[in-house]
């Protein structure tokens, strides 16, 4: 469901927030914007931001792509899991939030399962072009690390699509402000609740 560009007043954006019963995750590729995105939903909505993958290198002690290095990707994903499980609360109070995922999070089936249960899914996407000029800004993807970032990227977002559609709602992050792609959402969660 894509939503119009146009900008959401304070009063519409409050009437969106009251709706909100549970955590609004992120998931989508890497560099598509679910940060930068995510903060400015938080700011806009005054609640909670959370960045899954600092709450990850908060638990490890050691950044992502150490992780990675030291203990490989499977175990990565496990931590994961465990990590955005604690942040959505399930089986306990559920916080309204909104938390930003890693590109793999919502490919884990038990993650995924998770956040279509007991939180508010929303898929950003981006073409590759965008992605590309994107994580070109950092030196911290291990998943491209060892050979061509559009190549990979290409791949990668091939193979994860079948999973990031089945989250209920799919907004487009292209070369607009965020606060743009920040209302596209609002409005799809008011239109999907």
């Amino acid at each position: 469901m894509e939503q119009d560009a146009t900008l959401l007043n304070l009063t519409e954006i409050g009437r969106i927030a009251r709706r909100i019963d549970r955590p609004l995750v992120l998931v989508g590729m890497m560099g598509v914007g679910k940060t930068t995105v995510g903060r400015k939903l938080s700011s806009m909505l005054h609640l909670p931001f959370v960045d899954a993958d600092e709450e990850i290198e908060r638990a490890a002690h050691m950044p992502i792509p150490e992780i990675f290095a030291t203990y490989g990707e499977p175990y990565f994903r496990d931590g994961e899991r465990r990590v955005i499980a604690r942040l959505i609360g399930r089986g306990h109070f559920v916080d309204r939030k909104v938390l930003s995922t890693g590109g793999g999070a919502f490919c884990d089936p038990a993650t995924r399962a998770l956040i279509l249960h007991d939180a508010i899914a929303v898929w950003l996407d981006s073409d590759v072009d965008t992605l590309v000029e994107r994580v070109g800004r950092k030196n911290n993807r291990p998943l491209l690390k060892d050979g061509n970032p559009r190549e990979i990227l290409a791949r990668l977002k091939a193979e994860r699509e079948p999973f990031y559609s089945q989250a209920p709602i799919k907004i487009i992050s292209g070369a607009q402000p965020h606060q743009v792609t920040a209302c596209k959402i609002l409005k799809a969660i008011d239109e999907w609740l």
